[in-house]
């Protein structure tokens, strides 16, 4: 793995930065590309909710990260961006300049969806890179060895911790696969991209694409988190970020209900 790229002065720039970076660029792309094939042809719109979109879900992803480690100094640490946290304060901030532009929100929300998809493809990746979100030991032939992994290596020893096979006669500092769950997540985000991209083609009813769209990135990330390396655990196995895959998943089945009445 990559832990640092080059040095700006005193700060070290790891890859996930510029993977960071491309991710936003990738979404910008898919959203004004979304928002031209719902008939919103504003070039500004998109660069707008991008921006938003990028402070929100920092900021997200940061007040998320210090309330779950209850302390918020973590706020001006550098690692810590939140899947959840991320999504939740990106999309209020996407839906307040959307709002104060004027644009149509179920276009946004459908234009938005393969867009996050898009970039959380492109900043796994990054994540992939630095060896961070990895996932429990495999014998898998694709178990990928994190010399440099966060929050630390992939060695026997630590990895005994979080279950998956490992060998009980490895020294503890041996270095030992683990599934590659940054990569399955990129996967799952492109399929999702396909999916909502023909979707938008095929000019579905307002709200569906998001729906089918967030509603696939839940059930990815609920799935997905059986196999990472997390100690986070909370009721009967499950992990905080599969609850909040639950309940967004409950969620959008009520705002589709909704939606579905009203046109009735």
């Amino acid at each position: 793995m990559i832990p640092e790229l080059f040095h700006l002065g005193p700060v070290a720039i790891s890859p996930f930065g510029p993977a960071m970076v491309a991710a936003f660029v990738v979404a910008w792309a898919q959203l004004r590309w979304g928002l031209k094939r719902l008939g919103q042809h504003d070039e500004e719109g998109a660069s707008a909710l991008l921006l938003a979109a990028g402070v929100g879900g920092i900021l997200g992803a940061k007040v998320y990260y210090a309330l779950l480690y209850a302390d918020w100094r973590l706020l001006f640490d550098r690692s810590g961006l939140v899947w959840y946290g991320g999504l939740v304060g990106g999309t209020l901030a996407v839906l307040w300049a959307a709002r104060r532009r004027g644009m149509p929100l179920l276009a946004v929300v459908d234009a938005g969806a393969p867009a996050v998809a898009a970039g959380y493809a492109v900043g796994r990746i990054g994540c992939f890179l630095v060896g961070d979100d990895y996932g429990v030991a495999t014998r898998l032939p694709w178990g990928v060895r994190f010399p440099y992994g966060l929050p630390f290596p992939t060695t026997a020893g630590n990895m005994r911790a979080f279950g998956g096979h490992v060998d009980p006669g490895l020294a503890a500092d041996e270095l030992v696969p683990v599934h590659p769950t940054q990569l399955y997540e990129t996967a799952a985000a492109l399929f999702v991209v396909v999916v909502c991209r023909q979707l938008l083609r095929r000019g579905v009813r307002p709200g569906a694409t998001a729906v089918a769209g967030f509603g696939m990135l839940a059930a990815e990330r609920f799935l997905v988190e059986f196999l990472r390396a997390k100690d986070d655990v909370l009721f009967s196995g499950f992990t905080l970020a599969q609850l909040i895959s639950v309940a967004l998943l409950a969620g959008l089945g009520w705002w589709w209900s909704r939606l579905r009445r009203r046109e009735a």
